[in-house]
């Protein structure tokens, strides 16, 4: 059995109850809060916070769709290795970052990005149009802003990448929205703090440049820069 004061104990969950179970249970796992013990059974879990026994099955299913848990016959609900955990979730990337930082996680994402964005961004300047490239400047004016300290440098530099993620026309790459989204959020963060300032505006312009002007050698090559600063920015800190 659970007890009352254990990590169990029933916190503020939402107005979803499923998706406030799923939010607790899933940053559970990923931080290792199961690792020396048994997940709770679907009773127990109910039991401590107060949600009825189908809220609670729903957000096991939604976490055994993110690879965290899986169901075995006479055994119950069994916490999953980390290699099976579902690592394009962006639930789970996020509760990956949101635990104790990881250099090396870090490094991997950006590792992720330089085969992707590059390559975004080279479909970008062939097939982008007049909306996609509104959005690209929209972002890169507002990264400009902000570095006047109108408005908030991370959205801005979210923004113009997504941004090139959607122009690319590709549906395989507009997928990773969330994703990168969701990542960039920790890796900007760690290389502003580095450098002691937010992204470099020249380096950004060169690639929106180069996908106006569709020049698709000339995007890849200027996202790459990008990327690759950020990755030896990472090496140096090792």
């Amino acid at each position: 059995m659970i007890e009352e004061d254990s990590v169990f104990v029933r916190p503020e969950l939402g107005r979803n109850l499923t998706h406030g179970m799923l939010e607790v249970l899933g940053r559970a796992i990923v931080t290792g809060v199961y690792a020396d013990r048994p997940f709770p059974t679907e009773a127990e879990i109910a039991k401590v916070h107060g949600v009825s026994r189908s809220v609670t099955r729903e957000a096991v299913k939604m976490l055994t769709a993110k690879g965290l848990v899986s169901a075995r016959p006479r055994q119950g609900t069994i916490v999953q290795p980390a290699q099976a955990w579902n690592l394009f979730d962006p639930d789970v990337l996020r509760w990956l970052l949101e635990r104790k930082f990881s250099v090396e996680l870090l490094r991997q994402f950006n590792q992720l990005r330089i085969g992707i964005e590059p390559a975004a961004a080279s479909l970008a300047a062939r097939f982008h149009d007049a909306a996609d490239l509104r959005a690209i400047r929209g972002g890169l004016d507002a990264m400009t802003a902000a570095e006047r300290g109108d408005g908030d440098a991370l959205d801005a530099d979210i923004a113009f990448h997504l941004a090139i993620l959607r122009a690319s026309k590709n549906p395989f790459y507009e997928q990773f929205q969330m994703l990168v989204s969701t990542a960039l959020r920790t890796s900007i963060r760690f290389t502003n703090k580095i450098k002691g300032r937010s992204a470099n505006i020249v380096d950004h312009a060169a690639v929106a440049d180069a996908i106006e002007r569709r020049d698709v050698e000339g995007a890849h090559r200027a996202m790459t820069v990008i990327i690759g600063d950020v990755l030896d920015l990472i090496a140096e800190r090792d």
